[in-house]
């Protein structure tokens, strides 16, 4: 029965299918689409092949080979002055890198030497003040003791004093916490250089000049903070104080004096009349006060410095040779106990209070405004259009001196009204030292 119903089945669509066809043809209509014009004949292979070719050859004659006969000779045909300025250009940029590397290695140098001499300085003043409160307590014992063993007390104690005075003469004369100073000072100038350096190149365009100025400068610093010791270290008991120079000197030219307009304000290059006035009262005033104090501080540390030096060495001799006669129960077994006793306070004075430091900041730091005021006076005496922007000018001595713009313009019209009145200023240029 399954099957009869399956086979039913089958027969009745198969039935079915041809009449559905049926309809589905007679439903679709196509429509009658108007007939096509006739087009023109195209050319053949061979004449389109040829019209393409000659049109090709014209244009390539007439548009495309003059551009690249124009190109060939632009390239042929290079400026030589601009090819060669570049190549001047490149140089001087390869020239300012040279002496970037070169400060760098710099820097690097004076900063491990600078350590390393604040540590002779710390180790030797603990050596010599151990050296010598022993062979001071070994004279005290030879005192007290019995005459057996006073030959050996005296003997050591007399040894120990001898080194210790040879050991503060080296050290006086090198004055090490001085060295360590002078290297730190570099240490910062030649940042100081690098970071100009790096400015000039940022900005862009360099001239030669950039490259020379900077060489002097950097040949300069090395004359002013020498590295070694034997034959070029700088004297650290000079007769007079004299302030620091680590910047090249210029050969100053005579020029033309550059009068402004009186009335009409005349400015130029950010440089005025009263622009001038106020950088020549500055330099004034660094002159009267801030040169001049630190200068008399100089002087009186250095002949501290002096006192102390000599004194150190000479107590400990006058130990050592006090010690040789040291006896039991006498009075001249007190000398070497005293003298020891004062040396130790002298060195650690002299030395743990670094006192050759204290000189070398002062020193540098009146090298620092005879700077400044070498470099507003050079600055005044070139041509106006030679100097650096007056207003960026300001600016830059307003920071060196720690002041904003309207502190220096007060600073400068003090100066001017105390010159007038007949009075000393009463105010430093620099509020930074």
């Amino acid at each position: 029965m399954a099957s009869l119903h399956i086979s039913s089945l089958i027969s009745s669509s198969s039935s079915q299918k041809p009449a559905m066809l049926t309809t589905v043809k007679s439903a679709i209509h196509v429509p009658n689409f108007p007939r096509a014009r006739k087009l023109p004949l195209l050319p053949t292979t061979n004449t389109l092949f040829q019209e393409l070719n000659t049109d090709f050859t014209h244009s390539s004659s007439s548009s495309v080979l003059p551009i690249l006969q124009d190109n060939n000779d632009s390239s042929n045909n290079v400026n030589p002055t601009s090819s060669s300025s570049k190549s001047k250009a490149t140089i001087i940029m390869h020239q300012l890198y040279a002496i970037l590397e070169a400060i760098s290695d710099r820097v690097e140098m004076h900063h491990n030497v600078g350590e390393q001499r604040n540590n002779w300085n710390t180790l030797l003043l603990n050596s010599i003040n151990m050296i010598t409160l022993t062979a001071t307590a070994m004279s005290g014992m030879a005192a007290a003791s019995g005459a057996a063993p006073i030959l050996a007390l005296k003997l050591s104690s007399a040894l120990l004093f001898s080194a210790a005075t040879g050991m503060v003469v080296i050290m006086n004369k090198i004055q090490p916490s001085q060295l360590a100073e002078e290297q730190r000072n570099a240490t910062r100038l030649f940042k100081q250089l690098e970071a100009e350096i790096e400015t000039i190149i940022a900005l862009g365009n360099p001239s030669k000049e950039d490259v020379k100025r900077s060489m002097r400068k950097v040949l300069a610093l090395d004359k002013a903070y020498p590295l070694p010791l034997l034959g070029a270290m700088l004297e650290k008991f000079p007769r007079k104080f004299e302030a620091a120079v680590w910047w090249p000197s210029k050969k100053r030219t005579k020029t033309t004096a550059i009068r402004f307009g009186e009335t009409n304000g005349e400015v130029n290059n950010g440089w005025d009349k009263g622009l001038e006035m106020e950088m020549r009262e500055v330099v004034e005033v660094m002159k009267k006060k801030d040169v001049e104090d630190y200068e008399r501080l100089g002087n009186l540390v250095l002949k501290i410095n002096k006192t102390l030096a000599i004194a150190g060495p000479l107590l400990t001799g006058i130990a050592a040779v006090g010690s040789c006669f040291v006896t039991q129960g006498s009075w001249g077994s007190v000398v070497p106990l005293m003298a020891g006793a004062l040396a130790t306070v002298v060195n650690a004075l002299e030395h743990g209070g670094q006192v050759g430091m204290v000189a070398e900041m002062y020193r540098s730091t009146a090298g620092f405004f005879r700077e400044t005021q070498d470099w507003i006076q050079e600055s005044i005496e070139e041509e106006i259009e030679e100097r650096e922007n007056g207003e960026l000018f300001e600016m830059k001595l307003a920071l060196k001196l720690g002041r904003s713009l309207s502190q220096l313009r007060d600073l400068a019209a003090k100066s001017a009204h105390s010159r007038k009145q007949g009075t000393p200023i009463d105010e430093f240029a620099s509020k930074i030292f």
